[in-house]
């Protein structure tokens, strides 16, 4: 894989707005829309993932690993992000499947300092054979709490990746006249509970629930190099919302707090009060409104 990728044709870019869903059997508007973007890399995707179809009908597993950003801050979104890296590449981190690779020094993300997870970002990006990025806004956070905010980002993170990733077999598939073969997926969540995916919708696309394998792993972004790749891409993504949001707001010192609840954050509310971008379900942002 080389720089040419930025104009590759074969590069499918994934943006989407969500501004209405269905959670847990209610349809909701939601207070803000949530923004995902992304891209696919398909021909990696089909030579990577294709078998000889003569020998056998089932797919190769599909990995993808998801992680989050933000959920402790009073300030801001929870960024989700789920990546694909190459076949060769996933695995657990402590069998060294990175060894020799441009990602080498991948892991937890709270495990590498700044400089490291800024150079690693871009090549997350690069590398990676698919990923996207959800924004899940305060406003949003504040309509159905953080942990379900979280859950609902691992959610759209997973279906619009697999609806992808589908979507592109079944092209595939279509302009060669082979018979489309099933999907198998493992999908690997940091935490220690897996959203609730929308297998209806997932149906339509081709991916029976069947062909799904949800798997939580507490700590996972140290166990296993998706996860730890989404991990990169959530925590940095976060953060430079962080910072743009520093250049609008430089008296909130938001460059060095990055929205959690410091002595320095916590003063610059009462000193310059709440943002439109603070949670306001958060009890020192709520206490601040209050007074």
């Amino acid at each position: 894989m080389s720089k040419q990728h930025s104009t590759d044709s074969s590069m499918t870019p994934i943006k989407v707005s969500i501004e209405s869903i269905d959670i847990k059997g209610q349809y909701i508007q939601l207070a803000a829309p949530i923004h995902l973007s992304g891209r696919l890399n398909v021909s990696e995707l089909l030579t990577q993932y294709s078998v000889d179809r003569q020998q056998d009908l089932t797919q190769p597993m599909l990995q993808i690993g998801i992680d989050e950003a933000g959920r402790g801050p009073l300030l801001g979104s929870v960024n989700v992000a789920a990546a694909i890296l190459p076949a060769a590449w996933s695995g657990l981190i402590e069998e060294q499947p990175l060894t020799g690779t441009p990602l080498s020094i991948l892991t937890d993300s709270k495990q590498l300092s700044e400089k490291k997870r800024d150079i690693l970002y871009p090549l997350v990006k690069q590398y990676a054979i698919g990923y996207v990025i959800a924004d899940i806004p305060a406003a949003v956070i504040d309509q159905v709490n953080i942990l379900q905010a979280t859950m609902l980002g691992m959610r759209l993170c997973t279906e619009t990746l697999i609806e992808v990733v589908a979507q592109q077999f079944a092209m595939a598939c279509e302009m060669t006249a082979d018979a489309v073969k099933p999907l198998q997926v493992e999908v690997l969540f940091d935490g220690n509970r897996c959203p609730e995916l929308d297998f209806a919708k997932l149906a339509k696309c081709g991916v029976e629930q069947a062909n799904i394998d949800c798997q939580a792993w507490v700590k996972g972004d140290a166990r296993h190099t998706s996860i730890a790749a989404g991990s990169i891409l959530a925590k940095v993504s976060r953060d430079e919302a962080m910072y743009a949001l520093d250049t609008q707001h430089p008296e909130y010192g938001i460059a060095k707090h990055k929205g959690y609840p410091t002595r320095a954050h916590m003063e610059a509310i009462d000193t310059y009060g709440v943002l439109s971008e603070h949670r306001r379900s958060f009890a020192p942002v709520r206490k601040a409104l209050e007074s």
